[in-house]
């Protein structure tokens, strides 16, 4: 077999990896994580340097008042009367000359706390007497409001997994919090001299300070270290620890992960390791780092961790072998390769949901991360329904009674009692080995061994361990999971890792140039049953960070949908959107794939959960996963990154990503990312960005909400209504994109709004001029002018309790009654369009109070908001009387927009897009952009009338629920859509395709270029996709989704003959 190529020279064999398919090189970010890795012929760093000083780099201004102070101490220490008085001299004289404290620690301290701190490590060594073992245990541990103490007694080179874990405490309370209005550094070295009571073990000291910067407001650009210093750094720093850290922040500044330089020490063994990164971006990692070290035999001497006022933090670490460590590890200089390797491996999740195993030995951290990402992995697809459910639901096929309720219900439960994201940890924790068999099975298939025999980073640390023959094969791996696994539950868990190894196609995993984890999947119904996902994935990523997991699926290669981040308000409710995120996530990328009929693209949709624990890292994640998931995307073309990555899929992807929730405000850095590193395709990236990135901003035009009103406004037409008297309720209030807009085009009545904020009503109407001031300025309705309501008028905001209606209802909790009262009954509405709020908001459970005696309370609704009703809500709804609009037909003018302005992106060169797509600095608007806009409002508006008409014809015609209708609609377009493409007799009929080109291209566009040119910049495939899906949206909304099998070549016949 010949040897696959790597920079067009064979590659070194490995019977690890000599099947699968590789690409040559990788391509990191600028703004990767910069890897100082002592003598490596290739590097993305700064040249690797040797220290000749031996010193901590710090110098402790000499505090004249020490000698005083001491005696100030013995002389309360000898007045409490606590220390035999022949010992006061010596114990005083231990602490301030043995421990290796330096004068800043005796000038902060008072002399009172001092005193309590020497009293106290003479009281554990009087409590080591007392113990069998006569160990000599120290736990000291002392809080001020801007400084701390802790020591501790600890053997060098070991992680303590019990105890008061002071590193822990201090990634908690102190550097995890820490930001540039507020921040803490670190100073912690261990005691030189050994304990004599223990020999092996000795003292660790940590002294925190809160920092004092001399130039407290600086931005996140500054770079010079006198401006952004902390004062006792600055003081204290030697001149080469200062040139040092402002080389490591000029690098720092322009990155998103870690920049990690390490230096020798001239003369010793001894390495310090210096690592920059963000404040807050690597939770936890000043305790994890630690586990690190241990890990491979080594230990600190001294550590430091300094923050920046521009919130750039630096760890410096001061590493030595750690003595009397087992022969297993490798020397240090072999060791410092890896741990530097693994510190962006670290970076990604510092803490991860087996880091016990990894500190106490029994997992690499490589294996630990890999069962973490696989925890998430297992806790989205292991809860399936199973073969029972499935005959249930097709026992219960066309009931539209209680029985579908129950099911639905039956169907929750199942996926939340089964398996808990515990209860799969608490499984994994049982089999450390078999996770290091499986990862050897990941490992095996996707790290490439460039050097061969030579490399220095070997798939884990087990590295000593690891011999290419114990890599199993997955018959052979499953069936040690049957025979090790304790009971059936254990080994469907288990059974999982093999699932997860064999869908992923290619991972940044190795790749030393990350900020996430990022895994393609191959969607297989080995995880997704038909039964539960009839409608295929073409495509999915798993991204996984510290502060954040994430999915993006789409249903076919060329597809468009908008990135959203989920947020959750308390820990009930980020259970459930943890369990929910994968569904949510499937279910917006179907509407998205159905609403997507009359453009290009398929649907697809990316979905970002925040930890919730960082529920505020909203940026931080969203970067961190554009970022991932572009590691996969992009060509293997810069040059001094030498790890390859495996590529299963073998096939060229590119994304096209917009704004959804929480992340309008984030797309202009994606679409200047994609730029920075290289994208050809960075005009088309993103949608929704900047007009002065070409964009055309949905919430400034309208163009969701365009769509929309169509609806509104038809069913306004059909029944003659006049809309002046039409009581209206909205949820997604006045801040909000479609929310406003929807304000600002309507002429309803609103009785009653549903936002963020709380709810308001009035029932005599709310004030029209006060919504348009609100909707203008994009507020929440906690802003409305209570004075402004009628009598019988009321606000309810979700922090309120124990309110009292105008009706004398009294209202327990503003939270619960804002998140209930859209489905409370009693209240007379006409139109109701959702225009925010969760999934699934209406189901048949909460749909049940808005139907009185078999009909509908709410004659009209028109959803806006994607999956606001469960599908069985809306069956039920029209049933009882409800002329109901779905989200995927009325909700689709954004996807229009979005779609256009990727294809002027496609059409224009660079230099032609930036003069007629990209507003100027000073505002000047191009004639071809208001134009263009305008062209694109207009065809919003008569897609979604085309639509409207063909939707009401055939509900009319056949009796049927418009929401099944609806589906009907958009599964015949696709279908066809998906056959005209791939039919060459029509596409090669040139006539043809410039006809329907021409008609399907917008005018303004084929005027400005020409077709010519669009034909020969765009890419084939989204061309035949342009004319797939015009041809066949025309064709089914002129004779419906279920036309004759002659209808089509009638159709066909009379566009060829014109």
């Amino acid at each position: 077999m010949a040897q696959p190529q790597v920079n067009g020279t064979a590659r070194p064999q490995n019977k690890l990896v000599e099947q699968v398919i590789r690409t040559p090189d990788r391509n990191p970010s600028p703004q990767p994580t910069l890897l100082g890795v002592p003598g490596a012929s290739q590097s993305n760093q700064s040249l690797h340097k040797i220290l000749t000083d031996h010193g901590s780099g710090y110098v402790a201004p000499k505090f004249e008042g020490k000698k005083q102070q001491m005696e100030d101490v013995m002389d309360i220490i000898e007045e409490k009367g606590f220390l035999p008085t022949e010992f006061v001299a010596s114990e005083t004289e231990w602490f301030y000359g043995a421990l290796g404290f330096d004068d800043m620690y005796f000038a902060t301290e008072t002399v009172e706390a001092i005193a309590s701190n020497i009293l106290s490590l003479y009281a554990a060594k009087l409590a080591a007497y007392a113990r069998d073992d006569k160990k000599l245990e120290i736990r000291l541990q002392k809080e001020a409001s801007d400084h701390a103490v802790y020591i501790d007694t600890s053997k060098p080179g070991i992680s303590i997994l019990e105890g008061p874990r002071f590193e822990q405490r201090i990634d908690e309370k102190y550097i995890d919090g820490s930001k540039p209005s507020r921040s803490y550094r670190v100073e912690s070295f261990r005691a030189s001299n050994a304990l004599p009571e223990n020999p092996s073990e000795s003292l660790r000291c940590y002294f925190v300070y809160q920092c004092d910067f001399k130039e407290p407001n600086v931005g996140p650009n500054e770079t010079d270290l006198e401006k952004i210093g902390e004062r006792r750094f600055l003081q204290k720093a030697t001149k080469k620890t200062k040139e040092i850290y402002q080389e490591v922040i000029n690098y720092a500044v322009a990155r998103t992960g870690p920049v990690i330089e390490m230096f020798d020490i001239e003369g010793t063994r001894e390495k310090r390791m210096v690592i920059a990164y963000r404040q807050g971006s690597a939770m936890g990692i000043f305790s994890a780092l630690s586990d690190l070290y241990h890990y491979y035999g080594v230990t600190s001497s001294r550590k430091y961790v300094e923050q920046f006022a521009n919130g750039i933090t630096i760890i410096s670490l001061y590493l030595r072998p750690a003595e009397g460590v087992s022969t297993k590890h490798p020397p240090i200089e072999a060791a410092i390769h890896q741990i530097i390797k693994e510190i962006s491996l670290l970076f990604c999740i510092p803490q991860n949901k087996l880091q016990n195993q990894f500190a106490s030995g029994n997992l690499s951290l490589q294996e630990s991360i890999y069962a973490h990402c696989v925890h998430v992995f297992i806790q989205q697809f292991l809860n399936r329904l199973g073969p029972e459910y499935t005959s249930l639901v097709a026992a219960l096929k066309g009931d539209t009674t209680g029985n579908a309720e129950l099911l639905s219900k039956i169907k929750k439960r199942l996926r939340t009692e089964t398996f808990t994201a515990e209860y799969i940890l608490e499984i994994l924790n049982r089999y450390p080995e078999l996770i290091r068999i499986l990862y050897l099975s990941f490992a095996g298939t996707h790290y490439v061994q460039t050097r061969g025999d030579r490399d220095d980073f070997i798939p884990t640390l087990s590295y000593l361990r690891l011999d290419v023959n114990q890599v199993k094969d997955e018959e052979t791996i499953a069936e040690m999971i049957s025979r090790t696994a304790a009971n059936q539950h254990d080994q469907m868990v288990m059974s999982y890792f093999l699932i997860f190894n064999k869908a992923v196609l290619k991972t940044n995993f190795y790749t030393p140039t990350k900020v996430a984890l990022s895994f393609r999947l191959k969607p297989s119904t080995d995880f997704l049953p038909e039964q539960e996902y009839a409608q295929p994935l073409y495509g999915m990523f798993l991204v996984i960070g510290s502060e954040f997991r994430g999915f993006h699926l789409r249903f076919r290669d060329i597809a468009r949908g908008g990135i959203r981040i989920v947020k959750s308000r308390n820990r009930e409710f980020y259970n459930i959107n943890a369990r929910s995120q994968f569904d949510e996530n499937y279910n917006l990328a179907n509407t998205q794939q159905k609403k997507n009929k009359d453009i290009p693209e398929g649907g697809s949709k990316g979905v970002i959960l925040l930890d919730y624990n960082h529920q505020d890292k909203d940026r931080v994640a969203f970067e961190k996963y554009i970022d991932s998931i572009m590691d996969l995307l992009l060509p293997p073309t810069s040059p001094g990154i030498k790890d390859p990555i495996v590529d299963l899929h073998g096939q060229e992807e590119i994304l096209f990503m917009g704004p959804d929730e929480n992340t309008a405000g984030l797309v202009n850095w994606a679409t200047e990312h994609a730029r920075a590193r290289g994208a050809p395709w960075w005009k088309s990236f993103f949608t929704g960005k900047s007009p002065k990135l070409g964009g055309i901003p949905h919430d400034a035009y309208g163009m969701t909400t365009l769509s929309v009103r169509e609806y509104v406004l038809g069913i306004y037409r059909k029944l003659n209504l006049d809309p002046s008297k039409i009581r209206k309720i909205q949820t997604g209030g006045p801040d909000g994109d479609l929310g406003s807009n929807e304000i600002l085009l309507s002429n309803e009545t609103y009785v009653a709004i549903v936002d963020g904020s709380g709810v308001l009503v009035d029932p005599n109407g709310l004030n029209h001029e006060e919504l348009i001031r609100l909707a203008k300025k994009r507020v929440m309705i906690s802003e409305f002018d209570a004075s402004k309501l009628s009598p019988q008028g009321y606000r309810v905001l979700v922090d309120e309790k124990n309110i009292v209606l105008p009706d004398g209802e009294k209202v327990n909790n503003g939270m619960v009654f804002r998140n209930t009262f859209h489905a409370r009954p009693g209240h007379l509405y006409d139109l109701f369009v959702p225009c925010g709020g969760r999934p699934e908001s209406i189901n048949l459970e909460t749909c049940r109070s808005l139907i009185q005696e078999g009909k509908s309370t709410i004659p009209y609704m028109v959803e806006g908001a994607n999956l606001f009703i469960t599908q069985d809500a809306k069956l039920r709804l029209e049933q009882a009387g409800t002329i109901l609009y779905k989200d995927a037909s009325a909700n689709k003018g954004g996807v229009t927009s979005s779609s256009l302005e990727v294809l002027a992106s496609l059409s224009f060169d660079d230099q032609s897009f930036i003069e007629n797509m990209c507003i100027g600095s000073d505002g000047t608007v191009p004639e071809f952009y208001h134009t263009y806009v305008k062209e694109v409002q207009a065809v919003i508006q008569r897609n979604a009338r085309l639509e409207f008409e063909a939707i009401w014809r055939e509900a009319e015609k056949t009796g049927r629920p418009r929401s099944v209708i609806s589906d009907e609609l958009s599964l015949a377009i696709t279908k066809l859509d998906e056959e005209l493409q791939h039919y060459e007799e029509l596409w090669s009929n040139i006539a043809l395709r410039t006809s329907v080109l021409q008609e399907a291209l917008p005018q303004t566009l084929l005027n400005k270029i020409g077709l010519e040119k669009i034909l020969e910049r765009v890419p084939d495939n989204y061309l035949r996709a342009i004319f797939g899906s015009y041809l066949s949206s025309r064709f089914v909304y002129e004779m419906g989704p279920q036309p004759s099998q002659f209808a089509f070549f009638e159709f066909m016949r009379k566009r060829m003959s014109a």
